[in-house]
């Protein structure tokens, strides 16, 4: 029994030692592996990955963000990121003239192959998102199906981008992260600041391929193009009466609730329609718009210059 005892204590020493140099030698082999790694990225010799991930997550973000507070290691991260504050896009396409925040993006621009194809409209898309992990043609199927999967926690309110839900709950929250340079105004979304910003550029980049009228919004210009087409998509649901513009739908509108949304702050009286409000203001600011270039007299209202050119005829 003793020498049984003896030899089971010796077979589990040796296996013991066996498996004590296999785990040596696995472990030179994943140092010399991580080694060469290092060495071929230009890292020092010494460390392993498992120290490099740890001086990553150690690294400090000094640079701040005065915007949002976002933080980054680097001076040039931070720099890069203020982009989507300022609106600034210093990287120009050559051949089109588009611009973009990135310099990996213009690359990007003209040599993505569009191998994704929408069989409902046939539009093709490149497989990456810089959006999301899901791909383009993905994302733009929700047009056709309808898909709203991003549901807002607050409001209950769906959409189809992750994005919009994140654009719309700064509805809630009040943020409004892009800030205009020349007046300080805030806005929700980049796009309402460039549009913004329009007013003191005086720029009007959308243009009427029709009557080459220019405009400084894109929504003005679709509503300007319904004088073209005769286009008259909001109806009231009263009289069946159709306009171009949904602005002009409500203040009809307000001939059937009796609704008087515009009010007068000097004397407190009400208006159904806009141009009769800012034709009342007229009465507290003494404005004149309405001139004659006969004699240079002004006129509150156009009624009045018609009657006044009367003497000159």
């Amino acid at each position: 029994l003793l020498d049984t005892q003896k030899h089971i204590q010796k077979e589990h020493f040796t296996d013991t030692i066996k498996r004590f140099h296999k785990y040596i030698t696995l472990l030179k082999e994943g140092e010399n592996m991580a080694s060469r790694e290092i060495s071929n990225t230009h890292q020092t010799p010494s460390s392993t990955p498992h120290t490099q991930m740890q001086k990553s997550t150690n690294k400090k973000k000094n640079h701040h963000c005065s915007d949002c507070g976002k933080s980054f290691n680097k001076q040039c991260h931070l720099h890069e990121h203020q982009r989507i504050h300022t609106g600034e896009r210093p990287f120009q396409c050559s051949d089109c003239g588009k611009s973009f925040n990135y310099h990996i993006v213009l690359q990007r621009h003209h040599t993505d192959k569009k191998t994704h194809q929408c069989s409902d409209c046939g539009k093709s898309f490149t497989k990456p998102s810089e959006l999301s992990k899901q791909c383009h043609l993905q994302q733009h199927q929700r047009i056709h199906t309808g898909e709203r999967p991003f549901q807002c926690s607050d409001c209950g309110k769906s959409f189809s981008y992750r994005i919009v839900l994140q654009q719309h709950q700064r509805i809630h929250t009040g943020e409004k992260p892009f800030h205009c340079s020349d007046c300080g105004k805030s806005f929700t979304t980049q796009r309402n600041l460039k549009t913004h910003q329009c007013i003191h550029t005086g720029e009007k980049p959308f243009n009427c391929s029709d009557c080459g009228k220019s405009f400084a919004r894109q929504s003005h210009l679709q509503g300007h193009w319904r004088i073209h087409t005769g286009e008259k998509p909001y109806f009231c649901s009263a009289c069946s009466k159709s306009f171009s513009q949904q602005s002009h739908l409500k203040q009809h509108q307000s001939i059937h609730t009796g609704e008087k949304p515009f009010h007068c702050f000097e004397c407190e009286k009400s208006f159904k329609q806009l141009h009769s409000f800012q034709r009342h203001q007229r009465i507290h600011t003494g404005e004149k718009p309405y001139y004659c270039f006969e004699c240079e007299k002004s006129f509150k209202q156009l009624r009045g210059l018609q009657r006044h050119q009367c003497i000159h005829t």
